[in-house]
C-alpha cells in the first residue's frame, strides 16, 4: 500500500514490512526544509504503524543527500532543524536503514550516521565537509562519527573536509556493507529483509564503542590539535572541529551535542564563514559566462601543445591527467627530450611518493607523442601554444598553426600579458582564437583565465570552458588587455610594495605583513619563486609606454642586473643556501635598497603591518574595481575566484572585493584619498569605487549583471 505523502519531496511506500522512505528534491536532494519535515513525518508514521518493522530511506536521481540547500543559506533557519530529525531517526523503534548512492556529504551523511545501518552502493561518496564553508557538522556529525570509527578517522575526515569511497567508508567503519550491483533501491530492500531476518536490534551510533580507549583518544585529540593549529593557519573553524570532537570523548552524547551546537553557532558567526560561503557560490557563478550559456562546445580529442619548457610541460601533465592525448611540438629533438622529460619528473616524482605506479606512468605516456613539425597537429582538436613570452614569436607560431591546423580547430595562446586581439589578427580564422592562461605549475594550479578577444566564436569560448571542466579547472572569463585580471592587479599592487620598500619598509617585513593576513607567501617571496628575470623581462617591454611622471622604483632591476633571479639562482630578495627552497633574508639586499632610497632622494620612515595592509589591499581592490569597470572582468566575484585560484588570496576572506565589502568601501576609498596626497598618480580612485560609495552600494550588487 502507499502511505498519503508528507511533502512533495518525501515520498513513503509500505513494501511488505519495510516503510521506503524515498527523497525526491533535485537536482541533488538536499536537506530543504521541506525534507526535512518529510523526514521526520516518515519516522512518526513508521513509529506509529504496527505493520511496520524497518525503514528503509533511499534518494531519487544520482544521490543520496548531498548535503543542505544552499538556497536556504543566510536565510532564518525553519523548523525542523536537523539535529532534532537526527535525532529523532535515531530514536525510532523501528530498525532504521540508509541506503547510500552518490553523494551522502554533511548533513545528508549525518542523516545517514542517526540510522541504525547503513549500505553504500559502488561509486558513493561519504564526507562532511562544512569545514570548507567555515562550519563544523552541526547535526551531530562530530558526535556520532568519532563514536563509530573513532577519534583519529573522525578528525581526518572533518577536518580535511574529504569524500571517502564506498570501500573505504566500509574499512573505516562508516557504513556495514558495501553493494556491488548499482541498484540501490535492490541493494536497500535485500539488505533490510537481512537484518528482518536475522532479528538484527535497533543499534544507535550514540551508543557506538569506538571511543572506549579514552586515552587513545585524547592522544589522538592531541595530535591533530598540533597538526591542525599548523596546517590551517588562520582559519577559525578547524580547532573548533577538534573542540567537538573532545568533547565526543569527555562528554556524555547529549551534553556533546550541546558542545557541537554551541561551537556550530560560534562558526556561523564567525567573517569567516560569509567569506567561505561568498567563494563557493562565487566558484560556480564564474562558470556561467555569456557565451557558454546558448553554444555548444566544439569536439575535444585529440590537443597539441607547441612548447616543452616548464610551462609547456605542465599544461601537456593536465591534458594528459583529463585521459586525453597529447601530441607535444618542439623546434629540434634536443628540445623535445627535454619536454618529454619535464612531464616524465612530475610521474616519477608521484610514483616515489606512492601515489603512482610505473605501469600507470607507462600507460599515460603512451597518450604522449612528439614532434619537430608542425604537421603532427594537422588532426588536432584544439593546440595550446606555450613558448617564450615574445609577440613575433607566438605569431610565428600561429602562422605555422593557421597552416597545417585543420578547419575548426581551435588555437590558444598561453600568454600571461600580451595582446591576443593582435595574435588573432595574424591569422586567416581570427573566430577560432583564444587566450588560455594558465598558471604554474600547470598541472596543479587551478585556475584557468580564458580571455576573449574581439574576434572569437562563441562555441571557442564555450570549448575554452569545456577543456577547463575537463582538466578540473577552475575558468574565469577575462577580457583582452595588460595582464588581463590577475597579472594586471598583480601589477598594481606589487609597485604599491615597491613604493613601501623604497619608502622604509623591508621587503622581509612586507612579506611577513601579508602572510599574517592570510597569503601563503609574500610579494618579494612570489617575485624569487617565479624568478625575478620574468618581472624584468615585462618592465623593459612596458619602459617605452611607462608614464615618465609615474613612480618607477628600480630596486628589483639592481638585483636583476647581477643575475639574482630568486629560487633558481640562489639568491634574489632572499638567499637560498646550498639549494634551499627556503630564503633567508639578504644583508646585501638590505645595503642595495639603502643605496636606492639615498640615489632617489627618500628618508626612510617606519611602516606599521596595519599601514602595510591598508596598501596594499587598497591598491589590489581598486585595480580590481578598474578591471571590472573596463568590462576586463565580467563582475567582481571574477576578481575573487582570480585571486583565490590563482594569486593565493586566504579564502577565508572571500576574495579583495568581498573583503573590500566586508571593510567597507567608504573606508577603502578614504585610504585611497589619503594616500593620493603622497602620489596622485598611482592612487587615483578607481571611478567604479567612487560610483558605488556615491550610492551606498558595494561590489556584491554587481554580482548578479553578467
Amino acid at each position: 500500500m502507499t502511505l498519503t505523502p508528507s511533502t512533495d519531496v518525501v515520498t513513503r511506500e509500505l513494501r511488505g514490512k519495510v516503510l521506503l522512505v524515498t527523497l525526491d528534491h533535485a537536482p541533488v536532494n538536499a536537506l530543504s526544509a521541506d525534507v526535512r519535515r518529510g523526514l521526520l513525518a516518515a519516522i512518526e508514521a513508521a513509529d506509529n504503524d504496527p505493520a511496520v518493522k524497518a525503514v528503509l530511506i533511499v534518494g531519487a536521481g544520482r544521490n543520496f543527500i548531498a548535503g543542505a540547500d544552499i538556497r536556504e543559506f543566510g536565510k532564518p533557519p525553519l523548523p525542523p532543524a536537523l539535529p532534532d530529525v537526527c535525532n529523532r531517526i535515531e530514536a525510532c523503534a523501528k530498525l532504521v536503514v540508509a541506503a547510500i548512492h552518490g553523494a551522502a556529504l554533511g548533513g545528508g551523511l549525518e542523516v545517514a550516521l542517526a540510522a541504525h545501518y547503513r549500505i553504500a552502493v559502488d561509486g558513493a561518496k561519504l564526507g562532511l565537509p562544512e569545514v570548507q564553508l567555515g562550519l563544523l557538522p552541526g547535526a551531530g556529525g562530530t558526535q556520532r562519527t568519532p563514536r563509530l570509527i573513532g577519534a583519529q578517522a573522525a578528525l581526518d575526515l572533518i577536518v580535511s573536509g574529504r569524500h571517502a569511497g564506498a570501500k573505504e567508508a566500509l574499512a573505516l567503519g562508516l557504513i556495514d556493507r558495501v553493494g556491488h550491483s548499482g541498484d540501490v533501491l535492490a541493494e536497500g530492500l535485500a539488505y533490510v529483509q537481512e537484518l528482518l531476518a536475522s532479528h538484527a536490534p535497533v543499534r544507535r551510533t550514540r551508543d557506538a564503542l569506538a571511543l572506549s580507549d579514552r586515552a587513545a583518544s585524547l592522544a589522538a585529540v592531541a595530535t591533530a590539535r598540533a597538526e591542525t593549529a599548523k596546517k590551517s593557519r588562520g582559519l577559525f573553524s578547524p580547532l573548533k572541529i577538534v573542540d567537538a570532537v573532545q568533547a565526543a570523548i569527555e562528554q556524555p552524547f547529549d551534553e556533546g551535542l550541546r558542545v557541537e551546537r554551541n561551537l556550530f553557532l560560534q562558526c556561523l558567526d564567525s567573517p569567516q564563514r560569509a567569506g567561505l560561503i561568498h567563494a563557493f557560490f562565487a566558484e560556480r557563478e564564474v562558470l556561467k559566462a555569456p557565451e557558454t550559456r546558448h553554444a555548444t562546445p566544439r569536439a575535444l580529442n585529440t590537443i597539441g601543445v607547441v612548447g616543452g619548457g616548464t610551462m609547456g610541460a605542465g599544461i601537456a601533465v593536465a591534458i594528459l591527467d583529463a585521459g586525453l592525448p597529447v601530441t607535444m611540438i618542439e623546434r629540434d629533438d634536443a628540445s623535445l627530450a627535454r619536454g618529454r622529460a619535464h612531464i616524465e619528473k612530475v610521474y616519477d616524482g608521484l610514483i616515489a611518493k606512492g601515489r603512482l605506479n610505473a605501469e600507470k606512468k607507462a600507460d599515460i605516456m603512451m597518450r604522449w607523442q612528439g614532434s619537430t613539425s608542425y604537421d603532427a597537429l594537422a588532426g588536432s582538436d584544439l593546440v595550446i601554444e606555450a613558448v617564450f613570452e615574445d609577440i613575433d614569436v607566438k605569431k610565428a607560431v600561429f602562422a605555422e598553426l593557421d597552416r597545417v591546423c585543420k578547419k575548426g580547430a581551435v588555437l590558444a595562446t598561453n600568454t600571461s600579458y600580451l595582446d591576443i586581439d593582435a595574435i588573432a589578427a595574424s591569422v586567416s580564422h581570427p573566430q577560432d582564437v583564444i587566450g588560455l592562461h594558465f598558471f604554474s605549475p600547470a598541472n596543479i594550479m587551478k585556475l584557468l583565465e580564458v580571455v576573449v578577444p574581439k574576434q572569437v566564436s562563441a562555441d571557442v569560448v564555450a570549448t575554452a570552458f569545456e577543456l577547463a571542466k575537463k582538466l578540473r579547472k577552475t575558468p574565469v572569463r577575462a577580457g583582452v588587455c595588460d595582464g588581463f585580471i590577475g597579472n594586471r592587479v598583480l601589477a598594481v599592487y606589487r609597485s604599491a610594495a615597491d613604493a613601501m620598500m623604497e619608502d622604509g619598509a623591508s621587503p622581509y617585513q612586507i612579506d611577513a605583513a601579508v602572510r599574517a593576513f592570510g597569503f601563503a607567501m609574500g610579494p618579494f617571496q612570489v617575485v624569487d619563486l617565479a624568478g625575478g628575470d620574468i618581472g624584468w623581462a615585462t618592465r623593459k617591454r612596458r619602459a617605452a609606454t611607462r608614464n615618465p611622471a609615474a613612480r618607477y622604483v628600480q630596486i628589483a632591476d639592481r638585483l636583476c642586473e647581477r643575475g639574482w633571479f630568486g629560487q633558481k639562482t640562489g639568491r634574489g630578495f632572499y638567499l637560498y643556501p646550498e639549494g634551499s627552497r627556503h630564503g633567508v633574508p639578504d644583508p646585501e639586499v638590505e645595503a642595495i635598497i639603502d643605496t636606492e632610497r639615498t640615489r632617489a632622494g627618500i628618508a626612510p620612515r617606519t611602516f606599521t603591518d596595519d599601514d602595510i595592509m591598508r596598501r596594499y589591499m587598497a591598491a589590489m581592490i581598486n585595480e580590481g574595481a578598474n578591471v571590472v569597470h573596463e568590462g576586463i572582468a565580467l563582475r567582481p566575484l571574477d576578481v575573487d575566484v582570480t585571486f583565490l585560484y590563482g594569486y593565493g588570496f586566504p579564502r577565508y576572506r572571500g576574495g579583495p572585493m568581498k573583503y573590500a565589502d566586508t571593510v567597507g568601501l567608504p573606508t577603502i576609498l578614504a585610504d585611497i584619498r589619503e594616500f593620493a596626497k603622497e602620489d596622485p598618480l598611482f592612487w587615483k580612485a578607481s571611478p567604479l569605487l567612487i560610483d558605488l560609495v556615491e550610492r551606498g552600494a558595494d561590489f556584491a550588487s554587481l554580482n548578479q549583471t553578467a
